[in-house]
């Protein structure tokens, strides 16, 4: 069972079919736990975190009282925004009641009841880099661009900020620390892998960086990696030392549209020590808008969606195939893949 978030709606592709759904909004993440793949969490721009308890067929919003970054009104006027919106969303690999959720302006919030209540999580506004934080196309703000849960300790959550920090906490949240050596400060996803306790990988777009100490220091090796504007990472099932990127020269190239830029963009695989290389096999360069990659549960899983479509690997990147989808309106600009 294959979830797809794009700013044109949400698609479920399972047993070879296609159902879409939310096309009237313009999703931001999506998160999903094995253990109880019917419910859906999707963070839209404005319009708050919706939850799904049927696999996509049908959707309520949750946590609308609760789940509030408490903008200022005339910050939130200059801006042209009316409603909240959710940035990111992650479940708890142990505990698929215990939910996070993080919003723009960036706050973070907590729900342990599967988001029938949430609370807010304090702290991540108090850290010293805070007054550096901005997201450059959307002036005065900033948001929480990933959560990733650590799949080992729980308590170990690693959160970014677009743009500004990686953040860090050792204690759900009771603690906080920020920008530990060598960390990016733009930092778009982030994962890890149930094999390799202490490891951690980002994709930002001031480039790659991976840290084999659960984030208290961080390596940065670019060899081979020629567009360093990185937007998703993923890691082989079967082997962490098969990492996959997405990438481009910089955002405009990433995202299309920026100044009327033309999208173009990449993926690229580091295998152990060696350099960066190309991956081939699916479409990429111009037109392509920068993928959504998601690892899958067999060695050498990995998934790719683009505006072009969604994309499979069984051999780590050595080759792919399309899954054929059907979306009324085009795929659209992808935010969010989960596969259960």
């Amino acid at each position: 069972m294959i979830y797809a978030a794009t700013d044109a709606g949400l698609l479920v592709h399972e047993d070879g079919e296609s159902r879409a759904n939310l096309e009237e909004h313009d999703l931001d993440c999506l998160a999903v736990h094995p253990e109880t793949p019917n419910r859906v969490f999707v963070g839209t721009y404005e319009h708050g975190l919706l939850r799904s308890e049927d696999g996509g067929g049908s959707f309520e919003r949750v946590g609308e009282e609760e789940i509030d970054p408490e903008e200022d009104p005339e910050t939130a006027e200059r801006r042209g925004v009316d409603g909240v919106s959710v940035m990111s969303v992650a479940v708890n690999p142990q505990d698929p009641d215990e939910v996070w959720a993080g919003t723009e302006p960036s706050a973070l919030f907590h729900s342990t009841d599967g988001g029938d209540s949430w609370e807010r999580v304090g702290g991540i506004r108090d850290l010293p880099s805070e007054p550096e934080w901005a997201f450059p196309p959307r002036p005065y703000t900033h948001h929480v661009r990933w959560i990733e849960v650590d799949p080992g300790d729980p308590e170990r959550l690693h959160v970014s900020i677009e743009a500004g920090a990686l953040l860090r906490t050792e204690d759900g949240g009771e603690t906080w620390t920020e920008r530990a050596p060598g960390s990016r400060r733009d930092v778009h996803t982030i994962t890890t892998h149930p094999d390799a306790p202490g490891h951690v990988w980002t994709a930002a777009g001031d480039g790659y960086a991976e840290s084999a100490d659960a984030g208290g220091s961080w390596e940065r090796p670019q060899e081979g990696l020629e567009h360093r504007y990185c937007w998703s990472v993923a890691v082989d099932p079967g082997d962490q030392e098969n990492v996959v990127v997405s990438s481009a020269s910089g955002a405009g190239r990433a995202h299309g549209g920026h100044g009327g830029t033309t999208p173009e963009s990449y993926l690229y695989r580091k295998q152990g020590g060696e350099p960066w290389e190309r991956v081939t096999g699916l479409p990429d360069g111009e037109g392509v808008l920068r993928a959504v990659l998601e690892a899958g549960g067999g060695a050498g899983e990995l998934y790719a969606l683009t505006n072009r479509g969604l994309y499979r690997t069984a051999d780590a990147g050595d080759s792919w195939a399309e899954i054929g989808t059907e979306w009324p309106d085009g795929l659209g600009t992808a935010s969010g893949l989960v596969v259960v």
